[in-house]
């Protein structure tokens, strides 16, 4: 017995050398393919032509109404809908151990979505607020993006791209200030990586997020967004485009929630 205890003692103590090494281990084809691209596109955003900020076409959004004394108050109430979904991923992910690398900020970035944005449209034409929309953005997309790597690729993949998201991400909203281009090597770049993955097939062990319907709702937002005067005037100026936009991109989320439902009535993988 004490040369059996010995053994199994022996056992559990590379438990963690073998953890440690796997983490470790040489990379996949598909890991490599994505610093490839993650090179590509930093590359991009450093060496390409800069979008100077004060040369770009401010936005002026068609909905300006007040409503009790809330000023564009479509444009404000509707980030409520970041918050909602935002506070509920958050109770889905409590007491999950399986939840995907990024969930977590993934959902904080929605919330920050709805206090940074809703900031910004109390007041547009203040270019320096733009900032604040931003930020909450770019966490949220940060942590999409470790959603999708981690559930295509691997989970050290999806770490990894969530720190260098989020830290690309920031920098860009700061530098956006003056210069657009790195933001929008984050926001189109990211997301045709996000495309990329989304057809490749889910590792094994994945909780299988569905990246499309996440996507589906993203295009659908920047639809609303560039149709703002045509939807408002479609409606009988009873919404704006942008106001669906903010709804739609809310809603991006309801693919990774409905994922994270109770596992008693998850279904089984196969």
């Amino acid at each position: 017995m004490l040369h059996a205890d010995d053994h199994t003692q022996a056992n559990d103590a590379l438990l963690p050398t073998m953890s440690c090494r796997r983490s470790f281990a040489a990379p996949q084809v598909r890991e490599i393919y994505l610093v490839g691209a993650l090179f590509v596109l930093t590359l991009v955003a450093l060496l390409a032509p800069a979008l100077p900020a004060s040369a770009w076409h401010m936005p002026h959004f068609v909905d300006t109404r007040t409503w009790l004394g809330l000023p564009n108050a479509g444009d404000v109430l509707s980030n409520l809908s970041f918050l909602a979904m935002g506070i509920w991923g958050l109770a889905r992910l409590r007491g999950r151990r399986d939840a995907p690398v990024g969930a977590s900020w993934f959902f904080a970035g929605l919330i920050l979505t709805c206090a940074g944005s809703s900031f910004y449209h109390l007041d547009p034409d203040a270019p320096q607020r733009l900032v604040a929309d931003r930020i909450g953005m770019a966490m949220a997309f940060a942590g999409f993006l470790g959603i999708a790597t981690s559930e295509r690729i691997s989970v050290r993949a999806g770490q990894a791209v969530v720190v260098l998201m989020m830290v690309a991400g920031l920098l860009a909203a700061w530098v956006a200030r003056e210069n657009l281009t790195p933001w929008v090597v984050v926001q189109f770049g990211g997301m045709a990586v996000a495309v990329g993955l989304a057809l490749t097939r889910p590792r094994p062990g994945a909780l299988g997020v569905p990246l499309g319907g996440v996507i589906f709702f993203y295009v659908l937002a920047k639809l609303f967004e560039l149709g703002d005067v045509t939807v408002f005037e479609a409606t009988g100026h009873i919404v704006s485009g942008h106001t669906l936009k903010h709804l739609a991109a809310a809603l991006a989320a309801w693919p990774v929630i409905r994922t994270l439902r109770p596992t008693g009535s998850a279904p089984s993988h196969h």
